[in-house]
């Protein structure tokens, strides 16, 4: 299961990309691929286990 705070848009900072890019709707920023791999709950990361920022936003606290 994706992270719900994960959104890929096209577009964002004044600029228009070729491809989408991962966005952290918590952060409000584009994010590297390396996290949006644990976003998307890839090589069996998980975002509520493996993403200190989602765990800071639902209260679950970070490392």
């Amino acid at each position: 299961m994706s992270c719900p705070y994960l959104e890929y848009r096209s577009s964002g900072d004044g600029r228009e990309f070729d491809t989408e890019r991962p966005f952290c709707t918590v952060l409000e920023r584009f994010v590297q691929p390396m996290r949006a791999d644990i976003c998307a709950g890839r090589y069996a990361l998980e975002h509520g286990r493996d993403c200190e920022i989602y765990r800071e936003h639902v209260g679950g606290g970070g490392d």
